[in-house]
């Protein structure tokens, strides 16, 4: 198995894993706000701390996929923006990472073909 393929099965599996936890919280929240999501994650001390961390590990995936993605000229490169914030950064990294790991495939056949 090439490792663009489990990146791609950890993009599904991010997807999932998070996903069933948010519709966990539509299901049984009565105020299902974007708002009260929110400010649910600041109930806690851990989650706080986990909240503080996954912005430091977005911003920095976001800055290095950004400027990954010029420099290898992958196309499509802007829909892992929306895709983080809207799913979560659990499914665009590594979804990220498959998408690198095809441009980077293409490249390499190309210098072979020239």
């Amino acid at each position: 198995m090439k490792f663009k393929h489990l990146y791609l099965l950890l993009a599904i599996l991010g997807f999932a894993y998070t996903w069933y936890f948010n519709i966990q919280f539509y299901l049984t929240e009565t105020d299902t706000s974007i708002t009260n999501f929110i400010t649910l994650t600041k109930t806690t001390l851990p989650a706080q701390s986990i909240v503080a961390d996954l912005s430091v590990v977005v911003i920095t995936f976001l800055v290095w996929m950004i400027y990954e993605s010029f420099k290898l000229k992958i196309p499509f490169w802007w829909v892992i923006i929306p895709l983080t914030f809207l799913v979560a950064i659990a499914f665009s990294f590594p979804l990220f990472l498959y998408m690198r790991a095809n441009r980077l495939e293409k490249i390499e056949f190309e210098k072979s073909y020239n």
